[in-house]
Protein backbone atom coordinates (compact mmCIF):
# COMPACT_ATOMS: atom_id res chain seq x y z
CA UNK A 1 0.00 0.00 0.00
CA UNK A 2 1.00 3.63 -0.81
CA UNK A 3 1.19 6.04 1.30
CA UNK A 4 0.59 10.29 1.56
CA UNK A 5 3.55 11.77 2.17
CA UNK A 6 3.28 13.66 5.29
CA UNK A 7 4.70 16.58 3.69
CA UNK A 8 1.16 16.93 1.35
CA UNK A 9 -1.10 15.68 4.16
CA UNK A 10 -2.22 19.72 4.32
CA UNK A 11 -3.94 19.31 0.99
CA UNK A 12 -6.25 17.56 2.36
CA UNK A 13 -7.29 20.57 5.15
CA UNK A 14 -7.73 23.29 2.84
CA UNK A 15 -10.17 23.46 -0.10
CA UNK A 16 -8.44 21.23 -2.37
CA UNK A 17 -10.04 19.85 -5.32
CA UNK A 18 -9.60 15.77 -6.17
CA UNK A 19 -10.53 14.26 -10.29
CA UNK A 20 -11.62 10.68 -9.55
CA UNK A 21 -11.13 8.55 -12.43
CA UNK A 22 -13.40 5.75 -12.72
CA UNK A 23 -13.77 2.97 -15.48
CA UNK A 24 -17.77 2.90 -17.48
CA UNK A 25 -19.16 -0.51 -18.18
CA UNK A 26 -17.27 -0.68 -21.77
CA UNK A 27 -13.95 0.46 -20.35
CA UNK A 28 -13.84 4.05 -21.07
CA UNK A 29 -12.74 6.30 -18.42
CA UNK A 30 -15.36 8.88 -16.36
CA UNK A 31 -13.74 12.00 -14.46
CA UNK A 32 -15.42 13.73 -11.41
CA UNK A 33 -13.95 16.85 -9.36
CA UNK A 34 -14.92 16.28 -5.79
CA UNK A 35 -14.23 17.34 -2.42
CA UNK A 36 -11.12 15.35 -1.16
CA UNK A 37 -10.78 14.03 2.64
CA UNK A 38 -7.99 11.63 4.03
CA UNK A 39 -8.22 9.61 7.53
CA UNK A 40 -4.34 8.69 7.58
CA UNK A 41 -4.94 5.46 5.83
CA UNK A 42 -7.44 6.04 2.71
CA UNK A 43 -8.55 8.62 0.93
CA UNK A 44 -12.36 9.63 1.09
CA UNK A 45 -14.75 11.13 -0.92
CA UNK A 46 -18.77 11.25 -0.46
CA UNK A 47 -21.22 10.79 -2.91
CA UNK A 48 -24.92 10.04 -3.13
CA UNK A 49 -25.86 6.13 -3.88
CA UNK A 50 -26.13 6.01 -7.76
CA UNK A 51 -24.14 8.61 -8.70
CA UNK A 52 -21.97 7.04 -11.81
CA UNK A 53 -18.98 7.33 -10.03
CA UNK A 54 -20.61 4.56 -7.14
CA UNK A 55 -21.89 2.57 -9.49
CA UNK A 56 -18.33 2.43 -11.53
CA UNK A 57 -16.42 1.70 -8.08
CA UNK A 58 -19.28 -0.86 -7.43
CA UNK A 59 -18.54 -2.37 -10.85
CA UNK A 60 -14.98 -2.22 -10.67
CA UNK A 61 -12.84 -1.06 -7.85
CA UNK A 62 -10.10 0.41 -9.87
CA UNK A 63 -9.50 4.02 -9.40
CA UNK A 64 -7.18 7.14 -10.35
CA UNK A 65 -7.12 10.38 -8.15
CA UNK A 66 -5.49 13.14 -9.18
CA UNK A 67 -5.36 16.13 -6.10
CA UNK A 68 -3.90 19.46 -7.45
CA UNK A 69 -2.20 22.16 -4.60
CA UNK A 70 -4.60 25.19 -4.94
CA UNK A 71 -2.02 27.71 -4.48
CA UNK A 72 1.08 25.97 -6.44
CA UNK A 73 -0.42 23.47 -9.15
CA UNK A 74 3.03 22.27 -9.87
CA UNK A 75 2.73 20.72 -6.43
CA UNK A 76 0.57 17.49 -7.02
CA UNK A 77 -0.53 13.82 -5.90
CA UNK A 78 -1.09 11.06 -8.51
CA UNK A 79 -2.92 7.99 -6.68
CA UNK A 80 -3.88 5.14 -7.58
CA UNK A 81 -5.57 2.39 -6.33
CA UNK A 82 -9.00 0.39 -5.17
CA UNK A 83 -11.90 1.34 -3.07
CA UNK A 84 -11.63 -0.39 0.11
CA UNK A 85 -15.12 0.26 1.04
CA UNK A 86 -18.49 1.97 0.31
CA UNK A 87 -19.97 2.57 3.39
CA UNK A 88 -23.31 5.16 4.69
CA UNK A 89 -22.22 4.40 7.90
CA UNK A 90 -21.36 8.56 9.07
CA UNK A 91 -21.74 9.27 5.66
CA UNK A 92 -23.77 12.19 6.36
CA UNK A 93 -21.88 13.80 9.27
CA UNK A 94 -19.01 13.55 6.44
CA UNK A 95 -20.37 15.54 4.13
CA UNK A 96 -21.48 18.12 6.78
CA UNK A 97 -17.60 18.37 7.72
CA UNK A 98 -16.98 19.04 4.38
CA UNK A 99 -19.28 21.44 3.63
CA UNK A 100 -17.71 23.31 6.65
CA UNK A 101 -14.22 22.98 5.21
CA UNK A 102 -15.29 23.56 1.38
CA UNK A 103 -18.21 26.13 1.89
CA UNK A 104 -17.75 27.32 5.27
CA UNK A 105 -21.17 26.54 6.24
CA UNK A 106 -22.01 24.20 9.39
CA UNK A 107 -24.41 21.81 7.28
CA UNK A 108 -24.34 20.53 3.48
CA UNK A 109 -27.12 22.79 2.07
CA UNK A 110 -28.46 20.38 -0.55
CA UNK A 111 -28.84 17.30 1.87
CA UNK A 112 -32.89 17.59 0.72
CA UNK A 113 -32.04 18.15 -3.08
CA UNK A 114 -29.70 15.11 -4.23
CA UNK A 115 -31.85 11.55 -4.00
CA UNK A 116 -29.90 8.67 -2.52
CA UNK A 117 -28.44 8.24 0.80
CA UNK A 118 -24.67 9.49 1.13
CA UNK A 119 -21.91 7.47 1.30
CA UNK A 120 -18.40 7.56 1.94
CA UNK A 121 -16.44 5.84 -0.77
CA UNK A 122 -12.88 4.93 1.07
CA UNK A 123 -10.34 4.60 -1.42
CA UNK A 124 -6.68 2.61 -0.70
CA UNK A 125 -4.21 4.32 -2.00
CA UNK A 126 -1.35 1.03 -3.57
CA UNK A 127 0.51 3.48 -5.77
CA UNK A 128 1.38 7.25 -5.02
CA UNK A 129 3.17 9.59 -6.97
CA UNK A 130 4.15 13.66 -5.56
CA UNK A 131 5.36 16.22 -7.40
CA UNK A 132 6.80 19.36 -6.69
Amino acid sequence: MGAIPEEYEDLFERKTFAHVATLMEDGTPQVTPVWVDYDGEYLMINTARGRQKERNLTRDPKVGVSILDPEDPYTYLSIRGEVAEITEEGAVDHIDELARRYMDVEEYPFHDEEGGERVIVKIRPDRVITGQ
